[in-house]
């Protein structure tokens, strides 16, 4: 047993896919039309045939509750792994992301938390040598 897909919920998918592939690196992996909204999957670049991130519409109506109550505690929706953290860190800041929380270690990784601009927080991780 293997994760497929897994999600992330989204008040807006167009802009949502422009984030998670112009900002973050991703690249779009499904794009099919349900209705008013979309089956709408990204991907590592690295890893096309890996683990799907489904941009989830939020139309549901307990969706933004709870969004909106995970991004009020700081509580991340999602947390992706990076190789380097300082430097995702500086290319992120520098194409205008903000962080919620900036690089800082802990335990055995280094994290900082970003605001998609699609009401999720997103904890980026760095694996260090324990």
């Amino acid at each position: 047993m293997r994760i497929y897909v897994t999600s992330v919920l989204v008040d807006d998918q167009a802009k949502a896919l422009d984030f998670y592939t112009s900002i973050l690196g991703f690249q779009k992996k499904h794009d099919i039309p349900l209705g008013a909204h979309r089956w709408l999957t990204v991907v590592p670049a690295e890893a096309p045939e890996g683990t799907e991130l489904l941009l989830e519409p939020s139309a549901h109506p307990a969706a933004n509750p709870y969004r909106e109550a995970l991004f009020a505690d700081g509580v991340p929706a999602a947390s992706f792994q990076v190789d380097d953290l300082a430097a995702e860190h500086q290319r992120l800041e520098a194409r205008g992301v903000r962080f919620a929380v900036p690089p800082v270690d802990a335990g055995n990784v280094r994290m900082a938390i970003l605001d998609d601009t699609c009401g999720n927080l997103i904890q980026l991780i760095e694996m260090v040598a324990p």
